[in-house]
């Protein structure tokens, strides 16, 4: 089946971007280098062509009962404008996706789903609905978006793109016409996300790119940045094989609502320790450690990597790995397998560089 392409698609190959699959879509890897556009978001501001990710619009009069069904958050005492994350689960705990859930109206909620997971999530979401009643309404086509991230973000929104959102704090948003503008991110940087119809999505772009104020930046460096500051990845951090509790996102995981798909599997993972956790390693060597490489102690495996940088913020090589609990102890020494050597690493804490959000 053909890649999807976003409506910023020639916008890239006119930049000269590296184009590659992912998520079903054609999208950029990268512009000039990972290394500078990651700079550029940490230092100042870079923006991203995020249009690949799904939306879904949740509305009617069991809605908010629904939303709080497939949810691990709660929903119940969330105020107009506010944005929660959490994750859809399946009976047994693993995760069907992450995703965010913007609060439209007492009775209408805007689910923010991944791109690799789309066709999945819509199949989901409709077969969870049986009972309630709720109108769903699949808007992934209609939607671009673009994720506008750094120190300078917020005046580049407003002086750029005369978007005022000052009075947003992390994780809410406004609409101002058909726009979403939510001041929310994968970076660790303070960011926007704008949500809009492909034309406007479109002269968004062509402002920011004439402003010389901000920098196109690929995927490429959209994951060394959330890696950076311990985002998770699905189907690397998350999957149907690991859970919120496994990934460590307890928090996001509110027990104390009656009744979400996977609460009792999730209850009794949190009460007995999950058997696998997700911790961060650093290695005292150079060489990177890559999703899959093996984790040994003492010679024996006891769990993988699922993310490896030699970061390009704290220039240290870490991972990102899920082991055996029983291992998972901060200061825990490990050893990584890579290719036909291993390398000394010490267990610590999965976030390795500060994030800088505004509250």
């Amino acid at each position: 089946m053909e890649n999807k392409k976003t409506c910023l698609y020639d916008k890239h190959v006119a930049l000269g971007a590296l184009i590659s699959p992912f998520g079903g879509f054609e999208m950029p890897i990268q512009y000039t280098n990972i290394v500078d556009e990651h700079q550029a978001v940490r230092q100042a501001c870079g923006v991203f062509d995020v249009s690949h990710m799904g939306e879904v619009l949740i509305s009617g009069p069991d809605a908010e009962r629904y939303v709080n069904h497939i949810f691990t958050n709660d929903v119940r005492e969330m105020p107009v404008g506010k944005i929660l994350y959490g994750m859809m689960c399946y009976g047994n705990g693993g995760v069907v996706d992450d995703l965010l859930v913007y609060k439209m109206d007492t009775d209408c909620f805007f689910l923010v789903i991944n791109a690799s997971n789309i066709a999945k999530d819509w199949v989901w979401i409709q077969e969870q609905a049986k009972g309630y009643e709720v109108t769903l309404n699949h808007q992934s086509d209609y939607y671009g978006e673009l994720a506008i991230q750094g120190p300078q973000a917020e005046a580049v929104m407003e002086e750029v793109l005369g978007l005022p959102c000052k009075e947003l704090t992390f994780y809410t948003f406004k609409t101002i016409g058909k726009v979403i503008v939510s001041r929310t991110g994968y970076t660790g940087e303070d960011g926007f996300e704008v949500y809009a119809d492909a034309n406007y999505i479109n002269e968004c772009w062509d402002k920011l790119m004439a402003s010389g104020r901000c920098k196109p930046c690929g995927l490429g460096c959209r994951d060394t940045l959330r890696f950076e500051v311990g985002l998770p990845l699905y189907g690397d951090e998350l999957s149907q094989d690991i859970t919120p509790i496994m990934a460590g996102l307890g928090v996001f995981v509110k027990l104390d609502k009656e009744e979400f798909i996977g609460k009792d599997a999730l209850a009794k993972q949190k009460a007995e320790g999950a058997p696998k956790k997700l911790v961060g390693i650093e290695l005292a060597d150079k060489a990177i450690p890559r999703h899959g490489y093996a984790v040994l102690k003492d010679g024996q495996p006891i769990g993988e990597v699922t993310t490896g940088y030699h970061t390009i913020s704290t220039d240290k090589s870490v991972c990102m790995a899920l082991i055996d609990a029983a291992h998972a102890a901060l200061g825990t020494e490990v050893e990584i397998q890579i290719r036909k050597k291993t390398f000394p690493g010490t267990v610590c804490k999965k976030k390795f560089y500060d994030k800088h959000y505004k509250k």
